[in-house]
């Protein structure tokens, strides 16, 4: 499958393609893959995304998705979309949306495989504050990731 690691802001990350499609997205070095797969024109479509997005010249990733997972967390990936740059919700509102539970809202965003493009960093726990984040350095990416988008109030 087409992979492209580069640096950001926040660590370097890989990109993973499959069928033109980004299926993952993985903090840390890059797997090793031979140079002719590297590089796809989707690839470096989403890394200027991405990268302008972290520069704060971007509030929305136009980029074709298929993360894969179970139906409930491709539904719950989908409704993470939805929630507008510069917006939070917490577990129990996805929860609620979804006629869930906020663990496994909280269980699914962990096995997100397309963090910051699928923005599991806009749910919060209870009363505002921060809950778990997978991605990254952990909560320090997510409270990056909420000041870049101005939200405030959170603990």
């Amino acid at each position: 499958m087409p992979q492209l690691g580069f640096a950001t802001p926040l660590g370097f990350l890989t990109l993973v393609e499959k069928d033109d499609f980004l299926t993952q997205s993985a903090w840390g070095a890059a797997a090793e893959a031979p140079a002719s797969v590297l590089g796809t024109a989707l690839l470096h479509r989403a890394k200027g995304q991405i990268l302008d997005y972290l520069a704060g010249r971007l509030r929305a990733f136009d980029l074709p998705l298929a993360p894969a997972g179970s139906v409930y967390q491709r539904r719950l990936w989908r409704a993470l979309q939805e929630i507008p740059f510069g917006e939070t919700r917490s577990y129990g509102m996805i929860a609620h949306q979804l006629d869930s539970g906020p663990r496994a809202v909280g269980q699914a965003c962990g096995r997100n495989p397309l963090p910051l493009l699928v923005p599991c960093h806009r749910v919060l726990a209870a009363g505002g504050k921060l809950g778990g984040y997978s991605g990254g350095n952990g909560l320090a990416t997510k409270r990056h990731l909420l000041q870049l988008e101005g939200v405030c109030c959170f603990t």
